[in-house]
Formats: C-alpha cells, sequence, structure tokens
C-alpha cells in the first residue's frame, strides 16, 4: 500500500472530481492552512456545526442517539464548550476511488491547542461531506474557524481494487450531505 502524491491527488481531483471544490496549493494567509499538500489534502471545516449539549440529560447511545443532544449553529467561528465536542462537516465532497483508503489526520494548530479531529477512514467507493469531530480536551472554552483547515486526508492506495466496496454494500453515510449524526 503506498501513499499518493500531489500529482495523484490533483490528477483524480481535477480528472475525476475526487475533491471538489479543489484548492491546489496550499493557503495560509492569515488563517489556518488548507489545500494540497505534498502527499495529502487538508480539508476545511464548513460553517454548519452540531455542538453537544447535556440540556435535556440525554444518555449517549449510538443505537438510539438523540438528536435534542445537540444544538445547531451556523457561524463562522465555532466556541465547544469545555471538555466538550462539536461535530460539522468537510466543505469539500469527497469521491473515494475502489482501489483507495483514505485516512484522516487532525491539523497540529488544533491538537496544540487541546482540540483533537476525529474522522474515521473514508472506505473504497464512499462519497459524501465528511463528518468531522472537534472534541474539546481543555477545561476551556475552544474555538473552530469555518472555512479553514480542520484537518489532513492521507489517500493510500491498493494493491489492487477491493471485491467489495462501500457503494457495492450501500453503505449507510453514502452520499451524505451536511453533518450526519450516527446510524444504525
Amino acid at each position: 500500500m503506498a501513499i499518493l502524491s500531489d500529482r495523484w491527488i490533483r490528477r483524480k481531483a481535477l480528472e475525476d472530481g475526487m475533491i471538489e471544490p479543489f484548492v491546489e496549493n496550499q493557503r495560509r494567509d492569515g488563517c489556518i492552512s488548507y489545500g494540497l499538500s505534498s502527499y495529502g489534502y487538508d480539508a476545511r471545516v464548513a460553517d454548519e456545526f452540531k455542538i453537544f449539549t447535556n440540556v435535556d440529560s440525554a444518555v449517549v447511545d449510538p443505537k438510539d442517539f438523540a438528536a435534542n443532544s445537540f444544538v445547531d449553529r451556523q457561524t463562522d467561528v465555532c466556541v465547544i464548550p469545555p471538555n466538550s465536542f462539536a461535530l460539522a462537516r468537510t466543505v469539500e465532497y469527497f469521491r473515494v476511488p475502489r482501489d483507495v483508503l483514505v485516512i484522516c489526520l487532525g491539523k497540529s494548530t488544533y491538537a496544540r491547542c487541546g482540540i483533537i479531529v476525529n474522522v474515521t477512514p473514508l472506505e473504497p467507493g464512499w462519497e459524501g461531506h465528511v463528518t468531522l469531530e472537534f472534541s474539546n480536551t481543555t477545561p476551556l472554552p475552544a474555538r473552530i474557524y469555518a472555512n479553514e483547515g480542520a484537518c489532513q486526508f492521507l489517500f493510500l492506495q491498493g494493491n489492487e481494487p477491493c471485491e467489495t466496496s462501500y457503494a457495492d454494500r450501500a453503505g449507510k453515510y453514502m452520499g451524505q450531505k451536511g453533518v450526519t449524526l450516527p446510524r444504525i
């Protein structure tokens, strides 16, 4: 399994629409950087956030997730309460090739502030906006900036196309748009 370069990412984004919208160069002018890097793509967080709240004393249950556990905000700056988290989505829409697995890593700028970005792998054949989870591990409120870099995606190519892709299985998060809550 090989990690794929900026040349490969650019070609797949421009020719096959693998990443839309696609930013060909790293942008860092007074913001948290985003765009194409040497061996990855730094995606942006959109301005749609679901901020975790325990106002209704709900129990967190992945099999029966209560939507009222979140408050929705559309904003340029999201403030995450101490020791809490927020869900968001990427600005970019991804279409993963059948022979590629995509891994997400958080940006060091956020990590150095105690903000962890978590995303599960993007499986071969999956497409959609990526739902991002920002965990604020600090005892202080934390800011997330919309339309700026949030995380880096690394593209790993398998030795051959997979036998059964996410699309073939009709995965439950296929084609998701917006911030998507847990599904069974």
